[in-house]
Formats: C-alpha cells, structure tokens, sequence
C-alpha cells in the first residue's frame, strides 16, 4: 500500500480563502473508492494502491476548477514501500515508540 501527501492550491480565486475548495476536494475523495483519507491543515493524506491514489490525485486536482478556479497547482509526495505493509499511523507509531525509548 502506498501513501500520499497531496496539496492542491487553487489559483485565481475570488477570495484568499480556500475552505469552500477544500471542502469540494473532500466530497471528490468520497467518490473515489478503494482509498483512506486523511484531511491535514497543509494538504491531505491518501493511502491505497497506486492506481486509486492516482485516482485521488486526479479527482482532487479537477475539484477547483470545477468550483471556477482558473488555475490549480498540485504537489504530490508518495511513500511506496513494498517489503511491508505500511500506513501512516504506523509510520507515525514508529516514531512516537522510539521517542518513548
């Protein structure tokens, strides 16, 4: 399973907020099946096999101009580890164990 952090800006806004697009790009995660998601401050976290996180990547880079934004920026990070199975919360259990230590 792979993971992504993927951050979609909208360009050409009316306003200078985004919660409106974030939340369209929420409702277009929900269409795509196959994945879990996690909404961050700073983007949002996809995990699933590569093909639906591509899904996702597309899904949400479409979202803003679908709600009239004339420009989208889209920057994607994937952790495709394939000797174990992996997650975002045991990545970040790893960590918080060896903190722990």
């Amino acid at each position: 399973m792979a993971i992504a952090e993927i951050t979609v800006i909208p360009i050409g806004t009316a306003t200078t907020s985004l919660s409106e697009y974030v939340v369209g790009m929420q409702h277009a995660l929900e269409q795509v099946e196959g994945i879990r998601y996690e909404l961050t401050s700073m983007g949002t976290i996809v995990e699933g096999p590569l093909d639906r996180i591509f899904a996702a990547i597309q899904a949400l880079h479409e979202s803003p101009f679908q709600a009239g934004a004339q420009r989208v920026s889209t920057a994607v990070k994937i952790d495709d580890r394939r000797d174990k199975v992996a997650s975002s919360e045991q990545k970040l259990q790893s960590v918080r164990d060896k903190l722990n230590q």
